[in-house]
C-alpha cells in the first residue's frame, strides 16, 4: 500500500490531523520556518540581483533529519502548512531543504482543522503558489533592510538593544503623534442645561436637554452666559411643540476578522492582543473535547475577510431557525465595504461547527479558551441573524425662545441582540415616555440642572484602538498586528498602564531620529502603499525583485546620511533614592530580560544589584513602610510590604490610603468602588471621581 507523508507547521496539529487520516498517513511538523536569511548579515545584495541567501535555522537540523527519513519512505508528500503567505513560503522552503524536486509533492491547505476540511483538501491538491511565496520573500527582505540597516545606527547613536522596523516604526510614530496632540491640547469650558419636567397626572418627571435658541444650535461658553439663560427661562411655561415617533434599525454585526477579534477581545474580555492570538491559535489547532476527541473548533485566525462558506452559512441559518425561530433569520448576508484591500484567501473567523454550543463544551476548555470561543460563537451566530429594531420618540419642548429635546428609544425587536451585544454598545436610555403624551400635555418645571464641562483631549491609544487605526490606514496585515505591538512594548518604546499606551523617553528619542533621518520609512502613506505593492506581488501583477530593488537605494542613501549627520544621544539612567550599601552611591534603574532592577552606577568597580519594587504611594497597614507591586511565580500581580519577609502583609486588591470608617481596617479598590479588605465587614463606598479637565 502507498505511504503518504503530511507535513504541517505546528506539532499541536499533528495529533488532531492524524486522527482524521488512516494508518497509511504519517503526519509530522516542521515547527514553523526551517530556513531563513542569516542573522550575521543582510543576506542579499544589489550586486547579486537581490537573490536571497537562505540557510537552515539553528536548532532545526534534527527536525529536518527526521523529516528526510520519512520522506524516503513516502510515495507521496503533502505540504499542509498554514493557508497564508507565510505558510506558502514555509512549504516552498521545505521543498528546498528536503530536496523534494524529484518527489511526488502537492500543496494542500484548509481553513479549519476538521475531518471534512482535511479530507477535502487531500482530494484537491495543488502546486505551490509562487506569487504568494514571492510576496512573503519581498516582505521579509524589506523588513530585513529596515531592521539591519537602521537598528545598528540606533545602537551607535542612542543605546544597544534598540531596533527599527518597517511596520513597528510607523506604529510608534502614530502613538507619538497622539501623545503630542494630547500634550498640546488646551481645555475649553462649556456648559449644558438639563431640566426636569413633570407631565400632568404623572409621578415620574422626564429629563429634557437644552438644544437651541430661536431654532439655532446653542453653545454656552461661560457661567455668566448660563446664568443669563436661566434668568430668561425662569417663569416661562414649558410647552410641547412637536412629537416624532419613528423606527431605527441596528444592523447585525459582521463575523470576526483578525483585527475585529483582537479589538473586541480587548474590550469585552480585557485580553492583550498577544493573548487573544495565542488562545485563538489553540482553538484553531485543536482542543480535546469530551466525546469528540481532539478537534479544531474555530477557523483560521489570520484573515481580513468577512466571507463565510455556503455550508457554514446554511448550517448557521438552520441552527438559528430551530433555536430562536424563523423571524430571527437575516434576510441576506452582510458584506464589508472598505477602501482597504481585503485578502480574501479564506473565511472570517467562525466556529467550525455552530452546533458546538459553548456551554456544552465548557468543561473541556480552560476559562480563557471558553470565553474567547464563546465570543467568536456568539458573533458568528449574530452575523446570520435579523437586524434589531428600535421604536424611537423625540419630543421637542419650548420655553420662550429656547428649545429643549427629549429623545428616547426602546427595543421593538431584539433580533441579533438575543445572541450577542458588543462591548462598547451604547447603554439604552432608561427614560420611557408615555404613549399618550401629546402636544397639549401640561408640563411643570421640577428642577433645572446646569453643568460645567471642559473639552477633552484625544484619548490615549489602547492596543485595541491602535490595531483599529493600523487597519484603517492599511498598515500591516492580520499576521503583523500582534507582533508589531508586542515588539514596541518589549523594546520599551511604549508602556502600558490600565490598557492605555504611553510613550517612554527612549520611544520619543527613537521616533524623533526616525522622523528626522528616515521620514519615508515612518510615513503612513508610504507604508500603506508598500503593503498594496506586496498585495500586487501576491496577485502576480508586480515582480517582487522590482519592489525590493526600488526600495533599497533610497534607504541606503538615508542610512549613509544619518551615519554622517546624526549626533550621539545620551539617555541617562533614572537615579533612585536607594543607596548602594557597598559603595554609598545612589542606585539607578536598569532593564534586564525580566524587567527593571536596581544597579550601582559604579559598575564594573561595584557590581551590586537588587530587585526594583514599584511603590504605589500607600503605607503598609501593618508596619507603615511602603506597599509595592509584586508578582507571584506564575506572574499574577499582588501588593505586598517592601519589608518582606519581616512584614508579611499582602493583598490581591490594590490598597488605598483610606481607613474603613466602620472597622478601621484598610480598604482596596474594587472597580468604581472602595471596599473594606475584611469581607466580614462588608463596607463599600464610591471612589472619588477626578474632576473633568
Amino acid at each position: 500500500m502507498a505511504k503518504y507523508l503530511v507535513i504541517v507547521e505546528s506539532p499541536a496539529k499533528v495529533k488532531t490531523i492524524k486522527k482524521f487520516l488512516g494508518k497509511n498517513y504519517e503526519v509530522m511538523a516542521s515547527n514553523g520556518h526551517v530556513r531563513d536569511l542569516p542573522k550575521s548579515q543582510l543576506g542579499f545584495s544589489p550586486e547579486n540581483n537581490f537573490e536571497p541567501k537562505y540557510i537552515t535555522i539553528r536548532g532545526k537540523g534534527e527536525i529536518l533529519a527526521k523529516l528526510r527519513k520519512e520522506v524516503k519512505k513516502a510515495d507521496k508528500i503533502y505540504l499542509a502548512t498554514d493557508p497564508d503567505r507565510e505558510g506558502e513560503a514555509i512549504s516552498w522552503h521545505l521543498t528546498k531543504a528536503l530536496k523534494l524536486e524529484d518527489k511526488d509533492v502537492s500543496r494542500i491547505s484548509f481553513n479549519e482543522i476538521t475531518k471534512t476540511a482535511v479530507k477535502t483538501s487531500l482530494k484537491n491538491p495543488r502546486e505551490i503558489d509562487m506569487d504568494l511565496v514571492d510576496a512573503q520573500q519581498a516582505r521579509r527582505m524589506l523588513d530585513r533592510m529596515v531592521g539591519y540597516r537602521i537598528s545598528p545606527l540606533l545602537w551607535a547613536k542612542v543605546k544597544r538593544g534598540l531596533s527599527a522596523g518597517r511596520v513597528q516604526s510607523v506604529a510608534l510614530r502614530i502613538v507619538c503623534d497622539r501623545e503630542e496632540e494630547i500634550d498640546a491640547f488646551i481645555p475649553e469650558e462649556y456648559w449644558s442645561l438639563e431640566v426636569s419636567l413633570l407631565p400632568e397626572g404623572e409621578k415620574k418627571p422626564i429629563l429634557a436637554k437644552l438644544t437651541d435658541k430661536d431654532g439655532k444650535k446653542i453653545e454656552i461658553a461661560s457661567e455668566d452666559q448660563m446664568n443669563a439663560i436661566l434668568t430668561e427661562i425662569k417663569g416661562q411655561p414649558f410647552k410641547v411643540t412637536d412629537i416624532r415617533r419613528g423606527e431605527r434599525t441596528k444592523k447585525a454585526p459582521l463575523p470576526f476578522t483578525t483585527s475585529t477579534l483582537q479589538q473586541e477581545a480587548s474590550k469585552a474580555l480585557n485580553f492583550p492582543i498577544s493573548k487573544t492570538m495565542r488562545i485563538a491559535q489553540q482553538l484553531y489547532e485543536g482542543v480535546d473535547i469530551k466525546g469528540q476527541g481532539t478537534v479544531g473548533i474555530i477557523t483560521y485566525l489570520r484573515t481580513d475577510s468577512v466571507r463565510i462558506s455556503e455550508e457554514a452559512d446554511a448550517a448557521a441559518r438552520e441552527f438559528i431557525k430551530s433555536s430562536y425561530g424563523e423571524q430571527y433569520l437575516s434576510a441576506g448576508e452582510g458584506s464589508k465595504k472598505s477602501g482597504v484591500k481585503i485578502q480574501d484567501a479564506h473565511e472570517a473567523i467562525r466556529p467550525t461547527d455552530i452546533n458546538r454550543i459553548p456551554s456544552e463544551i465548557k468543561d473541556s476548555l480552560s476559562r480563557d479558551q471558553f470565553r474567547l470561543y464563546q465570543l467568536i460563537w456568539k458573533r458568528f451566530a449574530a452575523s446570520r441573524m435579523a437586524n434589531a429594531v428600535y421604536e424611537t420618540m423625540t419630543v421637542n419642548i419650548a420655553a420662550g425662545s429656547y428649545g429643549f429635546r427629549v429623545s428616547t428609544s426602546k427595543v421593538a425587536f431584539d433580533g441579533f441582540m438575543l445572541a450577542y451585544t458588543e462591548a462598547d454598545d451604547e447603554k439604552e436610555s432608561k427614560q420611557v415616555l408615555l404613549k399618550d403624551i401629546d402636544e397639549n400635555a401640561k408640563l411643570s418645571l421640577v428642577d433645572m440642572d446646569p453643568k460645567q464641562h471642559f473639552t477633552q483631549p484625544p484619548a490615549h491609544f489602547t492596543e485595541a484602538s491602535l490595531v483599529k487605526t493600523l487597519e484603517e490606514l492599511g498598515i500591516g496585515r492580520p499576521s503583523t498586528y500582534s507582533p508589531t505591538i508586542t515588539t514596541i512594548i518589549a523594546r520599551r518604546y511604549i508602556t502600558k498602564e490600565n490598557k492605555n499606551l504611553y510613550v517612554t523617553e527612549i520611544g520619543e528619542v527613537v521616533n524623533s531620529i526616525m522622523k528626522e533621518s528616515f521620514p519615508t520609512i515612518v510615513d503612513e502613506h508610504f507604508t500603506a502603499n508598500m503593503e498594496s505593492l506586496l498585495d500586487s506581488v501576491a496577485e502576480g501583477a508586480v515582480n517582487w525583485k522590482t519592489v525590493v530593488a526600488n526600495f533599497y537605494p533610497d534607504l541606503e542613501a538615508a542610512v549613509q546620511a544619518a551615519e554622517k549627520d546624526l549626533e550621539k544621544v545620551t539617555i541617562e539612567d533614572e537615579v533612585t533614592d536607594e543607596i548602594c550599601e557597598v559603595c554609598g552611591r545612589n542606585m539607578v534603574i536598569k532593564y534586564g530580560p525580566h524587567g527593571k532592577f536596581l544597579a550601582c552606577p559604579g559598575f564594573p568597580e561595584c557590581r551590586n544589584t537588587k530587585p526594583y519594587y514599584e511603590k504605589i504611594g500607600v503605607a503598609c497597614p501593618k508596619c507603615g513602610k511602603d506597599v509595592v507591586i509584586k508578582m507571584t511565580k506564575k506572574g499574577r500581580r499582588y501588593y505586598g510590604c517592601i519589608d518582606n519577609p519581616e512584614c508579611d502583609f499582602m493583598s490581591w486588591g490594590r490598597p488605598v490610603d483610606k481607613k474603613c470608617p466602620r472597622c478601621g481596617g484598610y480598604m482596596v479598590e474594587k472597580g468604581a468602588k472602595l471596599a473594606c479588605a475584611d469581607a466580614h465587614c462588608g463596607y463599600t463606598e464610591a471612589k472619588e471621581q477626578k474632576n473633568e479637565k
